[in-house]
Order: C-alpha cells, then structure tokens, then sequence
C-alpha cells in the first residue's frame, strides 16, 4: 500500500482500509465489473481500489494525442515555476472557491492545483468545468505521484467516445445537465419538486448545483464510492446519485422547519452531513432503485436542453418566455407547473384548451405559469409594438385567432 501512501493524511482516512490485504482485479466484463462497483467491492482496500482506478481509465477511449505521465514532468517546472502550490491561482473554468481537500495532506492539497494549471495549458478547448478539483482531488489519493495523476485526469477529458459522457467541459454542456436534471427531478421525484418550487425563488437555480452535491459537498467516503460505479457506468450515475440525494433531503427535512432562508445551502449542509442520516449503501441503492430511468433518456433529454441553449445564445442566466402575435404573449416565472385559471385570460383560448396546449411543451419549459406580454386587445396591431414587447423573450408560443374565428 505504501506505493499510493504518499498524499494521503490517514487519520483522516476510513481506518478499515489501510489494513486490508492487496487484492487484484480479475474480472473483465461489464456485468460482473458493475456488479462489483455497486456492492463497493474494491471500497475496503485502498491499493485495490488505487489499481482498479488505473485498470479503467487506461481503457477509456481516448483522442490519439492525451497528455500523458511524462508530458507532466516536461511542463510542470515551466507552468509553476518556484511559486508556492498553495498559493497557486487556478484557471477561470473552475470554481476557485471549491477545491476539496477530501483525505489529502499537506502536499497532496498543494498538487492539486499544480494538476489542474497543467491540465489546464494542455486542455485550451476547456471552457467550463468545475468538477474538475474534485476529480483531481479524489485520484490523487489513488495515484503513486502527480504525474500518474495528472495522467487520469487527462484521460478522462480526452474521452472520445460518443456513446460514453464523462465529465462536462464547456457552460453548454454543463448547463444542458443542470435542465436534464431538472427534468428528471420534475418526473422522478415529484415531491421534492413541489418542495422546491414551494420554498425557492428560483427552482431551476436549486437544480443548476446538483454537480456541486455530488463534486464538492459529499464526504470522501461517498463520492469514493459513487466514482467506483461512474468508472464503469457513466454518466447516468451521477443523475441517479443526484437524484436519491434530493431524495433523502425531503425524507428528512419535509415538515421540518427551515434552517435558513436559503434552500441551497440547507441542501449543501444536508450533503455535507449525510452521515448522519444515510450510509454510503444506502444511498447507492437508494439511487439504483429509480426505475425505467435510461441511458437513452438521458442522451435524448441532454441533446434536447443543448439544443435549446444553443437557439438561446448559451447565456449564463436564462430566461424563457411563450408569446402570441395578434394576441398573446407568455412570460415563464418560477411557479409551480400549471395553467391556474385564476391567473389566466384569454379571448382565443379556454382555459382547458391553454392546459391541452401546455401539456404538448416539452418539460423543461413547462414549469411554470405563463405571463401574457402582448395582446392586440390592450396593445393594439402594430407589428412593431408586437416586436417591442416579445424582444428578448424566448421561446415563444404564438396563438393566433382569424377573422373566421379559426385558432
């Protein structure tokens, strides 16, 4: 064990794993080597776990050209030069302020940044990706030295494979999941949606920091855990894993009063302490047991939201909106999904009829009540007008009423 000893701070480590014995990875196979991931198999021995890591991301299929352990020790002395590690600025794509230090001492912390300002000369085309000092931070433990480290990481970036998403690397992508994952949350766990709405401001704004529950809020122990099964599964895992921890939240805080006005950071303190609540078991079977949840979902969910992003402009804050010509437009507000007849007004269309029309929206632009903008009942027929009201509003839901009283 003592070859990936030298990051690790063990009075901070779970002690059952220094004491277990060095064990190899047989197996091959994807079932066998998903059924192992779940049950924690390679999570009580320390080497175990540090050679299956090694095992899988050198099987990750990757572009020809991936920075490598020597491309480390070529560049490292260049980039750093005699600046303290600690002191280290990092790459604007991260989250500076959300670099955990898990199980690490002193000189592992110092090398995580020094990890990500090299990923970051040899990975230009990164634009956005604030799990990466969590990734880094948690292989450090399991790599001999920085440069086998840094090796992972880049392997990981460097995926090339369509059919395999691993990490996210620009605000599009990272973004597109924040929606995929208000998505599922709006489908898979219906109650703790109606929570959010209930208690947040902004409920897609609670959704966009399901990353940072998972890279960022949760204890070693767990991510550990949850990063065996990511090796060998994917992406999906860590909506699953998101999923179960929102999940949890509302099992124990529902009826509780709130401890602080902000519901983010009750569930960021919720994460942080699920040990007091959930072991690591737990919650992975709590995760595993969502049903008739896909890869092909998620895939079809992903490209929709990114294409959207993409009609949009990928802004950072988005704003949706649903508008009429000749009649109506509709704002989105961060209400509960429903056409609530009391709010509602139309000489086009029921209210029924406007429900008929909002189950037809796809998700992620449902969730929440319209708002008309523009009516030619109140603004009158100019199309200029019509343009000066609906500019900046998007996407937009046009209903239109001829003089045959066809809608």
């Amino acid at each position: 064990m003592d070859e990936y000893n030298r990051f690790v701070d063990w009075e901070k480590m779970d002690v059952t794993v220094q004491s277990q014995d060095a064990k190899e990875l047989s197996c091959s196979e994807f079932q066998e080597l998903k059924q192992l991931a779940r049950q924690g198999y390679w999570a009580k021995s320390h080497s175990l776990r540090a050679k299956v890591y090694h095992k899988l991301i050198n099987n990750i299929p990757c572009r020809t050209v991936t920075p490598d352990a020597n491309v480390y020790r070529d560049i490292v002395v260049k980039i750093i030069g005699k600046r303290s590690s600690s002191s280290l600025p990092l790459p604007e794509f991260v989250d500076n302020s959300l670099v955990p230090t898990y199980c690490l001492n002193a000189e592992g912390i110092g090398a995580v940044r020094k990890i990500i300002l090299c990923v970051a000369n040899q990975f230009p085309d990164i634009s956005f990706c604030p799990a990466l000092p969590s990734v880094t931070a948690l292989l450090l433990h399991y790599s001999r030295d920085e440069a086998e480290c840094f090796e992972k990481v880049c392997r990981i970036l460097a995926c090339n494979d369509p059919s395999k998403r691993l990490i996210d690397q620009t605000f599009l992508a990272f973004e597109s999941s924040c929606m995929t994952f208000g998505d599922l949350v709006n489908k898979y766990c219906q109650a703790a949606h109606k929570l959010m709405v209930a208690v947040s401001e902004d409920v897609l704004e609670v959704y966009s920091d399901w990353q940072r529950w998972l890279f960022g809020e949760l204890p070693m122990v767990y991510i550990a855990r949850v990063f065996d099964v990511f090796l060998v599964e994917g992406y999906k895992v860590l909506y699953r894993v998101a999923l179960a921890l929102l999940k949890f939240f509302h099992k124990v805080r529902a009826g509780q009063p709130k401890e602080s006005d902000n519901i983010q950071q009750d569930i960021r303190s919720f994460v942080r302490d699920i040990a007091k609540s959930v072991t690591p078991e737990r919650l992975l079977e709590k995760a595993f047991a969502i049903r008739l949840f896909s890869r092909k979902e998620i895939q079809l969910l992903q490209m929709a939201n990114e294409k959207a992003l993409q009609q949009k402009g990928i802004t950072v804050k988005q704003k949706s909106s649903f508008c009429s010509i000749f009649c109506f437009v509709f704002l989105r507000q961060n209400v509960h999904l429903a056409v609530h007849a009391e709010n509602f007004k139309s000489e086009i269309v029921s209210v029924k009829e406007m429900r008929d029309i909002w189950s037809w929206i796809p998700e992620r632009f449902a969730l929440c009540q319209p708002l008309l903008l523009f009516t030619t009942l109140e603004h009158g027929c100019s199309l200029n007008r019509f343009y000066s009201h609906s500019e900046g509003h998007e996407p937009t839901l046009l209903l239109i009423k001829t003089t045959a009283k066809e809608v």
